[in-house]
């Protein structure tokens, strides 16, 4: 078998993608403890736009890909990886109905108000940890041995198809139906995510 050689688009564009999700998810904690120790609501457009975002780009775009072409590439050269495939595998489908129950927890947060605040909190809490965990068990695992075992075939098709990414967080540009949504994350979300600062 031919090994690949060292530098692949896919990893890069891999690795840029959980560095975005991990900082929107950190921005978001921090807005929402901000908003707590200073007595107020935080701002829900703001945490909407969040939330839809982690949605729209890691859920649909970045996770399918990796379930439809590198999970599958990586479990056939690497066989005794399938307990940590089919684990996040797993993690993938919990974590898209996970982020539809967060929206529907904002949603009730905006309406009934203080009573449903604590729940919110600690759900967007648990996700985070579960999805930094998800992506240290990509990174550790399952990235090594793709760079180990896929053959440059494997790779010329792996890059390709995540070299199609697009997620603005990651430097590409913005497309005009996004805009709007990206300049309100961007400009009044807090660090490390945007260039706001938390309501004081």
């Amino acid at each position: 078998m031919l090994i690949c050689s060292m530098k692949h688009t896919a990893l890069d564009v891999i690795n840029e993608e959980h560095l975005a999700l991990a900082a929107m998810l950190r921005s978001l904690s921090t807005m929402l403890k901000q908003a707590r120790r200073d007595g107020q609501l935080p701002d829900f457009e703001v945490v909407r736009a969040m939330l839809f975002y982690v949605d729209e780009f890691p859920e649909q775009l970045h996770h399918r890909k990796e379930s439809d072409l590198l999970f599958p590439k990586v479990l056939q050269r690497c066989p005794e990886l399938e307990p940590v495939i089919t684990r996040l595998e797993r993690d993938h489908q919990v974590g898209e109905s996970a982020i539809r129950t967060l929206q529907h927890q904002l949603l009730a947060f905006e309406v009934m108000g203080e009573p449903r605040r604590t729940e919110f909190e600690q759900a967007v809490e648990q996700y985070t940890c579960f999805y930094l965990e998800h992506m240290a068990v990509e990174e550790q695992r399952v990235l090594p041995a793709a760079r180990r075992c896929l053959n440059d075939a494997d790779w010329a098709e792996l890059d390709a198809a995540f070299a199609n990414n697009r997620d603005p967080l990651t430097g590409h540009e913005v497309t005009p139906d996004y805009a709007p949504l990206f300049r309100r994350i961007l400009m009044q979300a807090p660090a490390p995510i945007g260039l706001g600062t938390p309501r004081g």
